[in-house]
């Protein structure tokens, strides 16, 4: 029997399987990997777009908190 899984937790699930594919493939373009993760959990586009928004912020908040530590 399949389970029905909320689109939100979809995003959720893509989100971090992003952060492995970006870890994993170095020389990828990010925007290429999102493609690749919103395929693998169906993601609509509109979801595949904020899925990128929330890496990109991810991101940039990563790299601001490693500015303030040094």
């Amino acid at each position: 029997m399949s389970t029905i899984v909320g689109q939100s937790e979809l995003v959720r699930r893509a989100f971090m399987h992003l952060n492995d594919l970006v870890r994993d493939n170095p020389g990828k373009k990010v925007p290429e990997l999102v493609d690749e993760a919103a395929m693998r959990f169906n993601l609509s586009p509109l979801d595949s777009e904020a899925l990128y928004r929330m890496f990109k912020d991810a991101a940039s908040e990563t790299s601001s908190d490693a500015a303030k530590k040094t």
